[in-house]
């Protein structure tokens, strides 16, 4: 039994409800009372998750309530149970078994793998685990399930369409988007003729017809697709009345470039000045955001459905919705991690080429980067088995956290843990890797491993607490120079932590005073914040006006009664908003 599940027993022997601990990957029952009725009920849930992601059924514990009440046990033999999954389901079954004691119960794990074909029950109903729900499959999602399982490609059969009903401007735009590109691989494929340019990008089968992937990059009026594959709707309200619909029909080459640059001409800029000067142009949503989602709409999206895929645009959001659930073994739990293949691999690997789309399985963590670079929350993806959503958030920029995260060591800059992390630690004091392991979608271990990382050279990003920094798991918060550097974008920030004081206090022992635009250049904080900061000394006795002048930031000060003595141990007084403060962080 794995840890994960161990944590789930532990909870709801505390006191939760089964129900509640339940997920894509977990299901609690409790044996029917007729043996072969609990046989078939349990083959019938290994079905399920055999068609979804895999998972594990855990048997003798009741859905409510919590408690020690909530384990009813299970006398079921290991062995038979295994046998009879096998035998009452289609193709056989393999699962495994395994006995567990728990709250001086005896219960029953069964561990059931992601299938290799779609399985069914020996009566023919089919099955498959959606969120926490066992649900029937319609004919096409098993249609769709085994292909996926068999490795048949859609997109790679034939559309029966000759390589004379290629559009030429769509063409045109392949070259010149190969001739553009900085990898020069890519740019000898410019040169190629046309027919072997066709082959490369995978668009001419062996029957010399165009292949469905062909038909829906390069052709208009493709068979293959609905009549409209994409339409966008612009708003200047999510609830307003629309002021721009755009219909965009094949080739998919030429909408996917025309919905981008209606997006773009939409795109409000909010520029930002780094530390060094460089400036940068945050756009209301990242157009490598933006792309990647659309970019995954366009290849992953079943066509089958014969269903465009949509973007809604307003000021609040931007929604892009592609019809057909994830792929086979991608969840919205896994997305991030899950090593991804796609739904039509031919149709993918001519977007790839051209440089429209990231390798499979990059493009999601791409929009988390590009989300959180641009100090904004990570996209929100849902999928509810007929249609994949992907919605970013309208909101204004937190500039601290892109200077920020600017300041980050390349590798780190790149890193979607790391920025995860930093995200997460904005809002939330301390985490562990416990927490951390579902935010970052891995194992507490690698969320252990990352923490520790980013608590070390050259990042010194974190830092365990000080009452657990001797744990195996410790806690981690930002450090104080974090903290400081992200100054209000970090929701709890008090500013009096021992850090402002250090920086104020040795700046007056080599200077002799301070004003609010020296704190303002130490802290990288705006007018209103050094005001708080100085304030605050000044409350604390720390420091003392000097001059004669009492407003305006060219306000003076001196060492106050208690400002340290040089070479005197021991920390400056903290009022008690601060010692509170500290008593919750530490």
């Amino acid at each position: 039994m794995s840890h994960a599940v161990q944590q789930d027993l532990e909870a709801i022997l505390a006191g939760t409800a089964a129900r509640k601990r339940e997920s894509s990957i977990l299901d609690f029952k409790v044996a029917k009372s007729d043996l072969k009725d609990a046989w078939a009920d349990l083959a019938e849930a290994a079905v399920c998750f055999a068609n979804a992601s895999g998972g594990t059924i855990v048997v003798g514990v009741s859905d409510t309530p919590g408690g020690h009440g909530a384990f009813i046990g299970c006398d079921l033999d290991e062995n038979m149970l295994r046998q009879r999954i096998y035998h009452l389901t289609m193709p056989g079954l393999l699962v495994e078994v395994d006995v567990v004691r728990f709250a001086n119960k005896r219960l029953l794990a069964i561990r059931v793998p992601e299938g290799l074909e779609v399985y069914s029950t020996t009566r023919g109903y089919t099955y498959h685990r959606v969120n926490d729900e066992c649900l029937p499959m319609r004919p096409a999602e098993v249609s769709r399930l085994a292909e996926e399982r068999r490795g048949v490609d859609w997109s790679a059969a034939s559309s029966s369409r000759s390589l004379e009903d290629v559009d030429p401007l769509a063409l045109r735009q392949c070259r010149r988007l190969l001739s553009n590109s900085v990898d020069s691989r890519r740019q000898s494929y410019a040169r190629l003729s046309d027919h072997d340019l066709l082959r490369s990008l995978k668009a001419v089968g062996d029957d010399e017809r165009l292949t469905r992937a062909g038909e829906l990059l390069l052709c208009t009026a493709a068979s293959s697709g609905p009549e409209d594959a994409v339409v966008y709707q612009h708003r200047k309200t999510q609830a307003g009345e629309p002021d721009a619909i755009m219909r965009l029909g094949t080739p998919l080459v030429l909408a996917f470039d025309e919905l981008l640059q209606a997006i773009r001409a939409r795109q409000g800029i909010t520029p930002v000045t780094l530390a060094d000067g460089q400036q940068l142009q945050i756009e209301d949503y990242p157009m490598a955001a933006v792309r990647e989602a659309v970019a995954n709409a366009l290849i992953h999206g079943d066509w089958r459905a014969r269903l465009p895929v949509s973007v809604e645009h307003s000021s609040q959001y931007l929604k892009v919705t592609s019809p057909g659930p994830l792929v086979s073994g991608i969840t919205v739990d896994n997305i991030l991690t899950k090593g991804s293949r796609a739904r039509h691999p031919a149709l993918a690997s001519a977007f790839r080429l051209l440089g429209l789309a990231e390798e499979v399985g990059q493009g999601v963590d791409r929009m988390y980067r590009e989300m959180i670079r641009s100090g904004r929350d990570t996209p929100l993806i849902s999928d509810n088995n007929d249609q994949v959503t992907v919605l970013f958030r309208g909101q204004s920029p937190n500039t601290r956290i892109t200077k920020f995260l600017a300041t980050l060591p390349p590798e780190e800059q790149d890193d979607t843990d790391a920025l995860l992390i930093v995200l997460v630690l904005c809002s939330k004091r301390t985490i562990t890797a416990k927490q951390l392991a579902p935010i970052i979608q891995r194992s507490e271990l690698e969320g252990q491993t990352v923490l520790r990382r980013l608590s070390n050279d050259p990042s010194m990003l974190l830092e365990p607490t000080r009452g657990t920094a001797n744990r195996t798991q410790p806690t981690y918060r930002l450090t104080a120079d974090a903290l400081t550097r992200l100054g209000n974008a970090v929701a709890y920030h008090g500013r009096t932590s021992d850090e402002v004081d250090r920086k104020v206090i040795e700046h007056m022992r080599d200077y002799g005073e301070i004003n609010n635009r020296t704190v303002q250049r130490l802290f990288d904080v705006d007018v209103y914040a050094a005001r708080d900061i100085l304030k605050d000394l000044v409350e604390r006795q720390i420091i003392t006006r000097t001059s004669e002048q009492t407003r305006g930031v060219a306000v003076r000060y001196g060492p106050g009664s208690l400002f340290p003595a040089a070479g005197k141990k021991g920390k400056p007084p903290k009022n008690k908003r601060v010692t509170d403060l500290e008593d919750k962080l530490f």
